[in-house]
């Protein structure tokens, strides 16, 4: 996800006073103009001195900064919380054009009482409520611009904060689905066990112990690396095969530089229930499970097709959930491959660095 920032603080300050020095500079073109003698501007601003122009856009600069100030204060511009009418911006352009007469009147009596250097050029006086007129207009404008697009930003960042929020619950209640699943599926081989054979049981239960802390554990994260799956699908062979004995058979084959790529927790253990679910396993047909990873950084869990002869309704859990859980946690697709009686699934190995750039 990419970050939504405001224009707040100091990007604020710093958006008013650079405006303040482009709407400065512009309205103060004829004077320097005339100042560098270029055309016949010269003629309207007799003898126009350097000092008098500065003092001139001094004037104005801090004129611009006062009136944005004043604006900010009282009608909170900068705050994206707070309505704008067009009641509100016809007020605020009206104060700012009051608000630059006064100050223009007031350096006319400043430069009248102290002398201060200004343009003395009788078209010079004339400008100045024509000024006043467009710097209101560049104020107001430019302070509805400014509360618009910061509007527009925290639009933004609460739709993808509610968007984020709506995954994750989305994904929270399909991790929640499989804990239940896996239980069941547990306690159903332990009472068998428990029947039949007793000192079987005991292992067992010790192990079962070891497949439910790490989903209790994993309860509260939203991905694993494959080091702590392939960790926790030990524990769990472990379980099938007090079940199946030699009848079912394993064979990982993993590169350990993908050690440290994630995956949603428990994809391993979906991917084999879902092989032992669907196929026989017996002294006539022992089943061989395959776990490897490929070059180009996918998990696969594949096992030759050997179809149950009464097939039980499935619970539409597994396999789905984990298509689910990979397009809301990684905006990934995985790999279902049903030829030639082998039936594959890969999965996408992620990169840390890589899901840390999708999310910023």
């Amino acid at each position: 996800m990419k970050d939504v920032r405001f224009i707040h603080g100091n990007d604020y300050r710093l958006s008013l006073v650079l405006i303040s020095a482009a709407v400065c500079f512009l309205i103060h073109i004829p004077e320097l103009i005339a100042l560098s003698g270029s055309f016949n501007t010269h003629d309207v601003f007799l003898d126009i001195r350097l000092i008098e122009v500065i003092n001139e856009m001094l004037f104005s600069f801090l004129s611009l900064l006062l009136l944005f100030v004043l604006n900010m204060m009282a009608f909170r511009f900068n705050r994206t919380y707070v309505k704008s009418a067009a009641g509100k911006i016809i007020l605020s352009f009206l104060l700012c054009w009051l608000i630059s007469t006064l100050l223009s009147n007031a350096f006319y009596h400043l430069h009248q009482i102290f002398d201060i250097p200004v343009v003395q050029a009788t078209e010079h006086h004339y400008l100045h409520p024509v000024r006043d007129f467009i710097i209101s207009c560049v104020v107001t404008t430019s302070c509805y611009i400014i509360y618009m697009m910061r509007k527009q930003q925290h639009i933004m960042l609460e739709n993808q904060q509610l968007k984020l929020e709506n995954i994750l619950s989305q994904y929270e209640t399909l991790k929640n689905q499989l804990n239940p699943h896996m239980l069941f599926n547990s306690l159903n081989t332990l009472r068998s066990l428990i029947r039949d054979e007793p000192v079987k049981a005991q292992g067992y239960t010790q192990e079962l112990s070891h497949v439910l802390r790490y989903m209790l554990q994993e309860n509260v994260s939203q991905k694993a690396t494959l080091a702590q799956e392939l960790e926790f699908t030990e524990s769990f062979i472990f379980l099938l095969a007090m079940r199946y004995e030699d009848n079912l058979v394993f064979d990982i084959q993993t590169d350990k530089k993908w050690n440290h790529c994630l995956l949603p927790p428990m994809s391993l253990q979906v991917l084999i229930e879902n092989a032992v679910k669907h196929n026989e396993i017996s002294n006539r047909h022992p089943l061989k499970v395959t776990v490897k990873t490929s070059a180009d950084g996918m998990l696969s869990v594949c096992n030759p097709i050997q179809p149950k002869l009464t097939v039980s309704p499935g619970t539409g859990i597994g396999l789905n959930n984990l298509v689910k859980r990979y397009r809301l946690l990684f905006d990934q697709e995985i790999i279902i491959d049903n030829q030639d009686h082998k039936f594959c699934v890969s999965i996408p190995l992620i990169n840390p660095k890589d899901h840390e750039d999708t999310h910023h």
